[in-house]
């Protein structure tokens, strides 16, 4: 007897989609109050929200990885780290490497360290089971943040680099800014013109032959196989453009924080991501987004309730906590996800139409 597919009807993703749509509509009216009557500042709101843009990228990146194909990467913060550092220390006056290139520069050689360091790591790693690639990616996470720690020639080890030019730096008109609120507002367009390219282009090879290779690699690697494809190749396709993904998050936070160190490689921010994505839903890049923008929530926004006094105790040391919870709450009354993707088959013409994600 074939077995069926357990698949979220229609009414209910309806329900979600418009209960995130008020959800994200009441945050954003809080939001502006808040800034209002000046409980946040708009400068700061808007790095809060770069952040959270910045995390959006994560997710995506690994939802290429997990929610496409099924792979198991422990090191999204190492391919975050390897972007990052690709640019700071080509960019940074501090960089005991080079310095003084132009961002773009930058750019261009931290998604290439990233890829170039992905093919390695798949070439022995994706010929296996999944589990082994997960134990080879946990391994390089902690193998790449040590190196950074510990090789002061190379990386200023745990002093970090200082002097990071802003992603415009040089740049005709935006170059020449210096006000900090303009230089915030033009961080947070930065990441979403990043957050639109990468949403776009993921969501143009999920609907193509390419994405339903993956998702049938991920339901049945052995069927893909007989179907006559190359599955080693697929997988490495979609570790690479995951990973590089990663990577672009990493060079973006380094011109937004202006400061790189071996504590923004720690593995929390792996299980962070992998929260985000399991949270809206494995395979949806809208859910990926929205799990980046919940986690980054709750990172944040507990540091303002100190503030508003209403609560009589510290929270802010209670996220993971918080985290934890709702993570528990979602796998048991949602465990595809709040906004799983709409007909997740291997074939969607078997429900009338392409993929939506």
């Amino acid at each position: 007897m074939t077995p069926s597919l357990s698949l979220p009807s229609l009414d209910d993703l309806t329900r979600a989609e418009r209960g995130v749509s008020l959800l994200l509509a009441a945050v954003i009216v809080f939001l502006v109050a808040a800034v209002a009557i000046g409980w946040i500042r708009a400068q700061y709101l808007l790095f809060l929200l770069s952040l959270g843009g910045m995390y959006l990228i994560l997710s995506m990146g690994l939802n290429v990885q997990w929610g496409y194909t099924g792979l198991i990467n422990f090191s999204v913060a190492a391919f975050f780290g390897l972007g990052a550092y690709g640019t700071a220390l080509l960019t940074a006056n501090s960089s005991p490497i080079a310095g003084g290139f132009n961002p773009i520069v930058g750019l261009v050689m931290g998604l290439l360290l990233a890829a170039v360091v992905a093919i390695l790591i798949g070439i022995p790693t994706l010929q296996l089971r999944a589990d082994y690639l997960a134990i080879a990616s946990l391994g390089l996470a902690e193998v790449i943040r040590m190196i950074v720690l510990n090789e002061q020639q190379w990386t200023n080890g745990s002093r970090g680099v200082t002097g990071i030019p802003t992603f415009f730096e040089g740049w005709p008109v935006l170059g020449s800014l210096s006000d900090p609120f303009t230089i915030a507002l033009a961080d947070f367009g930065l990441v979403v013109v990043f957050i639109l390219v990468v949403y776009l282009f993921l969501r143009r090879i999920h609907r193509s032959p390419w994405g339903r290779v993956q998702r049938t690699i991920r339901a049945d690697e052995d069927l893909a196989e007989a179907l006559g494809k190359n599955t080693y190749w697929f997988k490495m396709q979609s570790f690479v453009i995951g990973s590089v993904i990663m990577a672009l998050a990493g060079v973006f936070y380094v011109h937004l924080n202006l400061y790189l160190g071996p504590g923004d490689l720690n593995p929390i921010r792996t299980f962070y991501v992998w929260v985000a994505v399991i949270l809206g839903g494995s395979g949806s890049n809208r859910g990926a987004m929205f799990g980046g923008f919940t986690v980054i929530a709750i990172l944040e926004g507990t540091r303002f309730l100190n503030g508003l006094q209403v609560i009589p105790f510290d929270i802010a040391p209670f996220r993971l906590l918080v985290i934890g919870i709702l993570i528990i709450l979602i796998m048991h009354l949602r465990p595809e996800g709040v906004l799983p993707p709409q007909k997740e088959l291997i074939w969607p013409s078997a429900m009338g139409g392409e993929s939506d994600e």
